[in-house]
């Protein structure tokens, strides 16, 4: 990552919910996404923000 990306802060898992299934999400930081296992969707981290549009999201398989 370089130093003029924005991190993702970590605390926001606390009032971020998946957008289709209303749970909670998991943070991969390797991937730089946000993951809903009940939806089985990843939702990516762009400059440190979550994109929760479903239609952005990555389909888990």
């Amino acid at each position: 990552m370089n130093d003029t990306e924005a991190r993702f802060d970590r605390r926001m898992l606390e009032v971020l919910v998946c957008p289709q299934t209303q749970t909670a999400l998991e943070y991969d930081a390797e991937r730089q996404e946000l993951v809903s296992r009940s939806a089985a969707l990843a939702f990516p981290i762009r400059n440190g923000i979550p994109v929760m549009l479903i239609d952005e999201a990555r389909v888990l398989g």
